[in-house]
């Protein structure tokens, strides 16, 4: 069964009538014959839906509505009543039913109001799951990333969460900052309210402002209606402001006085208004040196700068490389249907030694490409090699320690052989039109073991006809 319906009327007639009518639904069906039978039924089964009579011995509809909504608050109520209740139908409306139905009703106005209930019921256990699913989504432990600086920004997640406290996130680029912010929002006890993102380096000064505090008609050009600010729309959970290094400073002093005092005013309006709302901010500049210049008010970042949590680079902490490419590799695998289970070593070790300058950012959208080049359940050197620019990294990233100086060199000599290797490959396949056996031959190698190396480098000939020229290698085509 896929719910249970309780109908209660003191009219015989009247409750095999609906017995009969629902009985041709999926729903269970019961019924009594006065409103304390209903309430202790009630104590005893689960509902869904009660179908209520009005005009009752001992115990009226309304008063049955009452005592019902106070012990099963979340049941939903159809009443039934005379014409002459109209207006009594209508008060039980305010009491916290879902609808009425007059008698004489017609068979289908009371299956399709029950219908409706239980619609209702669906999207309101749908938006339940849903808010359960992202808040399970962004639990911190959920993050991935097991480095001794990623347990560090946990432990302080965990800590401030609960709080009401003020949060800043600083980190690079594309290191997850707003990844964080939401897992602080859904472990907190705005959880069930607004998690409001807003990016402060999209926007212009006056639109900004807009945006954040709400506008009122005619306030400026372009301003036909009022508006809402996020401010407003966060009322009671989570305001996100991120890159707030980029407001001005005339916007910086009203965001200085909403923190302050709690409240703020329209664009164009007199009156004032509350805000309350816990306030995340994130920035990938200095903050301390914007003060140094005048560039960011010291007062501001005091108050933004209660709780500081400082999202390391994915460079410092590559041994969450692995886990999180292969959480790329499921996620993007599932979202196109392909079945995707592994990287090559030689594409770990690829993946492992780049520097990341765009960070976790830079390396979901680099799995994502290559899931879509892959033709197999493999991901290899093959499918980064035009995704990712090493040479670019070296020039952006120069070792600054003496581990990272042998990294990087043990890194370019594995690439220049590995580079050498697939060209010396090619230029064979190429000079003896693609034909195996003779490009072995020409090389001096055993055949089997140029076989091996174009298996390392993926480079497959294309076609039944192998003098057609057509070969993949590495996201290449020969010559």
């Amino acid at each position: 069964m896929s719910g249970k319906i309780l109908v209660v009327d003191d009219e015989e007639v009247v409750i095999r009538s609906c017995l009969r009518i629902l009985g041709e639904t999926d729903y269970q069906v019961d019924a009594v014959r006065s409103g304390l039978e209903a309430l202790q039924k009630m104590d005893e089964t689960h509902y869904d839906v009660l179908v209520l009579d009005i005009m009752m011995p001992k115990m009226n509809g309304l008063e049955a509505l009452q005592r019902v909504k106070e012990s099963h608050p979340d049941i939903d109520v159809i009443m039934i009543t005379g014409l002459s209740e109209i207006q009594t139908a209508v008060q039980s409306m305010k009491y916290g039913a879902f609808d009425y139905l007059p008698k004489p009703f017609d068979p289908a106005a009371l299956k399709l109001l029950v219908e409706r209930a239980f619609e209702k019921r669906r999207l309101q256990q749908e938006n339940l799951n849903l808010k359960s699913e992202v808040s399970s989504k962004y639990r911190f432990e959920n993050i991935i990333g097991s480095s001794p600086q990623m347990q560090n920004v946990y432990r302080l997640v965990a800590k401030c969460a609960p709080t009401n406290s003020t949060v800043l996130l600083s980190g690079e680029s594309g290191t997850g900052k707003e990844l964080i912010a939401r897992a602080i929002h859904y472990n907190s006890l705005r959880k069930d309210n607004a998690f409001v993102p807003v990016d402060c380096s999209s926007l212009s000064e006056q639109l900004l402002e807009s945006e954040l505090f709400g506008h009122v008609k005619g306030s400026f050009t372009g301003a036909v209606a009022n508006k809402q600010g996020l401010f407003e729309v966060a009322e009671s959970g989570t305001l996100f402001l991120d890159e707030i290094g980029n407001i001005s400073l005339s916007t910086q002093a009203k965001l200085l006085r909403i923190i302050q005092e709690r409240e703020f005013k329209a664009v164009g309006d007199t009156r004032v208004r509350t805000a309350n709302i816990r306030l995340i901010s994130a920035t990938n500049k200095d903050l301390k040196a914007m003060v140094a210049e005048g560039t960011f008010r010291e007062d501001l970042f005091y108050r933004l700068n209660i709780f500081p949590i400082v999202i390391p680079p994915l460079r410092e902490r590559r041994e969450d490389i692995p886990a999180l490419a292969f959480h790329f590799l499921k996620l993007f695998g599932e979202e196109l249907g392909k079945e995707m289970t592994e990287f090559s070593v030689e594409a770990m070790n690829m993946l492992a030694n780049y520097n990341w300058p765009g960070n976790v950012r830079e390396l979901e959208n680099t799995i994502h490409r290559a899931v879509i080049l892959a033709a197999d359940k493999v991901i290899r050197q093959g499918h980064l090699v035009t995704i990712i620019d090493m040479g670019a990294t070296l020039d952006s990233n120069i070792p600054k320690t003496c581990d990272e100086l042998k990294r990087v060199k043990k890194f370019a000599r594995e690439n220049s052989v590995k580079n050498i290797e697939r060209l010396f490959v090619l230029e064979a396949l190429k000079r003896n039109q693609w034909n195996v056996t003779k490009s072995a031959e020409e090389t001096g190698m055993q055949r089997t073991n140029f076989q091996a190396l174009m298996k390392k480098y993926d480079i497959r000939i294309r076609g039944a006809d192998r003098n057609s020229g057509e070969v993949e290698s590495n996201g290449s085509s020969p010559g």
